[in-house]
């Protein structure tokens, strides 16, 4: 019992929640976004630092190349010369730095992987924000048509106000018409008092023409309308 009320709690926090998602979602994407933002900057920065260190790296391999190099003309001159103490010391130093040469290549190299995957995280955060931003305004778009449409719902009514509202204006213009209603009452109250007969008869041209009719009435006024 108490597993199934859990399971009932559960669903119900996770359906309020997605309503709160749904609701609050342009405003959850805007601040991912600039969460996302902040840390690509913090990645630039990280960048930035790579390169600095990776550049002075390199700068003080050239270094170690230059001396390596003159210490290595020294050294055969003296050879070279028979000084083979002077030599084998020059020697020595020559192979400290070799070692170390070896060590700031490595750092250099290490740098320069680092650097490049950096580089390559940052380009592509970089294009990932910029269709982000885009797809922002989009989405912006969608949200406020929705509200729109939303608000026009709520001005208008439920549509059952409208079918009624309709099905009225139907049965207004439907219904008939009282002057001829009134027209039809009198000749069915004159067919009623054998009226009739004497009207038509009257119509044809025997006899005096009859008082005024209620229908002859309608009909002038239709043809004046």
């Amino acid at each position: 019992m108490l597993a199934l009320i859990r399971t009932l709690l559960d669903g119900a926090s996770a359906r309020a929640e997605d309503g709160l998602r749904d609701r609050f979602a342009i405003d959850l994407l805007a601040q991912r976004i600039r969460d996302a933002e902040a840390g690509l900057a913090a990645a630039k920065q990280t960048l930035a630092s790579l390169i600095v260190r990776q550049r002075a790296e390199q700068a003080s391999l050239d270094q170690l190349d230059r001396r390596h190099a003159d210490l290595e003309t020294r050294t055969v001159s003296a050879l070279a010369a028979g000084i083979n103490g002077l030599a084998e010391t020059g020697a020595a130093a020559i192979a400290e730095l070799e070692n170390e040469r070896e060590v700031r290549r490595a750092t250099v190299q290490s740098l320069g992987e680092k650097t490049l995957r950096m580089r390559v995280s940052v380009e592509r955060a970089h294009r990932r924000i910029i269709d982000l931003n885009q797809g922002m305004i989009s989405a912006r778009a969608i949200d406020a048509e929705r509200k729109a449409q939303s608000r026009l719902v709520r001005s208008i009514g439920h549509s059952s106000s409208l079918n009624d509202a309709e099905e009225l204006l139907a049965r207004i213009k439907g219904a008939s018409d009282p002057f001829e209603e009134a027209g039809i009452l009198d000749e069915i109250d004159g067919e009623l008092r054998r009226d009739a007969i004497r009207d038509r008869l009257a119509d044809a041209g025997h006899g005096p023409a009859v008082k005024v009719r209620t229908r002859d009435v309608l009909e002038r006024l239709k043809t004046i309308n």
